[in-house]
């Protein structure tokens, strides 16, 4: 097969047309190039199950990190929660493909390792954390994904404690905050604790608050780039050459964006 473009495409949300529009536009040949998504695949957008189906067809040459949104449904395939009404998930949820895209889901991690220098994640990497480790971290929780005990973690995922990380944390807790961390982060306080309720732009939150890409963190080798979606009123700004983001929030009536590894160029489609 011939070697074609790595496309990395931000927040879909089940925003269909939106992400063909975003294909076409970027020359999206399946037979040669690879799609790899940063996370929330479903929920808000037209048709969250023609997306899936679509990304499904796929096959190896799509890949993904988990975010926040597609965690929640697979919850909600198992019981554990139910859908939220502004989801707009009905159609995916009676689709006899139900079981199995829950499966497909459970497949994917909370990090991707795209190449060696470009680093997936939904929310972002925990400042305290090299890209190794997040990748370990990641591996943790997609062990349980991959096991029949998954409605245990599933289950035990919904709460912000604890607010700080420490290696020795174990059990439910050090998932919770490894799967907070990379599918729910925004800000992480000047003392390195996560704080999952402020939601705003940068500079709206209070002063000990910072966006997690403006903590230090030695961990970031000079070579590598963190490519992480989630945050829509970013509009993408990061102000950061090593962390580039990629929500920019089609779902919401703005733009969806694509980021093309070998070129380093972007690229948008305007939500009607």
């Amino acid at each position: 097969m011939a070697s074609g473009q790595t496309i990395i495409v931000g927040d879909i949300q089940g925003c269909y047309s939106g992400l063909r529009k975003l294909l076409d536009k970027c020359h999206f040949d399946p037979s040669c190039d690879r799609l790899l998504s940063v996370g929330d695949l479903v929920a808000r957008g037209e048709d969250s199950l023609a997306t899936v189906n679509y990304l499904m067809s796929l096959g190896d040459r799509f890949d993904a990190v988990l975010g926040n949104h597609d965690l929640h449904l697979l919850s909600v395939i198992e019981g554990i929660r139910k859908a939220n009404p502004k989801d707009n998930l009905d159609n995916l949820l009676g689709s006899e493909r139900l079981e199995e895209i829950g499966r497909w889901l459970r497949t994917f991690g909370l990090a991707l390792k795209a190449d060696e220098h470009h680093t997936l994640v939904h929310a972002g990497l925990f400042p305290q954390w090299s890209t190794d480790q997040l990748l370990a971290f990641s591996n943790e929780v997609s062990s349980w994904l991959a096991s029949e005990r998954y409605p245990e973690l599933l289950q035990n995922m919904y709460d912000n404690a604890p607010e700080h990380w420490e290696e020795q944390l174990s059990g439910f807790a050090r998932l919770r905050f490894i799967i907070n961390a990379c599918t729910r982060m925004r800000f992480v306080s000047t003392d390195y604790r996560l704080d999952l309720k402020e939601k705003g732009k940068p500079g709206s939150a209070s002063a000990h608050l910072k966006p997690w890409f403006e903590l230090n963190n030695p961990g970031l080798k000079s070579h590598e780039k963190v490519i992480f979606g989630h945050w829509a009123a970013l509009n993408g700004v990061t102000d950061k050459k090593q962390v580039i983001g990629l929500d920019t929030g089609y779902v919401w009536g703005n733009e969806m964006s694509a980021y093309c590894i070998e070129t380093g160029v972007m690229t948008h489609v305007q939500a009607k």
